[in-house]
């Protein structure tokens, strides 16, 4: 069974293939500083917020990691970027209604995770990565 979305041209994707656009779009947004990025912009919403700020706010995230983040939530539209010509620049980002529907995923799938990380890590614990016997 193939899972199958029609996009706005009437061309239906399959997850399963390679070179399908949902499998690519599903590799950027699965990752946890996409997540995070999300829901601090999410949170900050209407307003913008600073690059250094949203650093600030995602510990452990490098400023190259960020970066590369940004520019891919910005490039598929779930966040604007806009730059103050000062010296330095100051750059700020905003939350797009786009990215507001990713947060409301997200934050299922974050909810999950934090209900379940205990059961998880018992089963890693465990060794249930080996095949259950009757």
């Amino acid at each position: 069974m193939t899972s199958q979305v029609r996009d706005d041209s009437g061309v239906r994707g399959d997850l399963f293939d390679p070179q399908c656009p949902t499998r690519r779009l599903l590799d950027r947004i699965g990752t946890k500083w996409t997540s995070m990025a999300v829901k601090v912009l999410a949170e900050a919403s209407p307003q913008e917020v600073r690059f250094a700020e949203l650093q600030r706010r995602m510990p452990g995230v490098s400023q190259k990691m960020l970066s590369v983040t940004l520019q891919n939530l910005v490039r598929d539209g779930l966040v604007t970027r806009r730059v103050e010509p000062t010296a330095p620049p100051r750059v700020h980002y905003r939350i797009t209604g786009l990215g507001l529907s990713l947060e409301a995923a997200l934050a299922g799938l974050r909810a999950w995770a934090e209900e379940h990380m205990a059961e998880v890590d018992r089963a890693n614990e465990l060794g249930h990565w080996a095949e259950e016997t009757a």
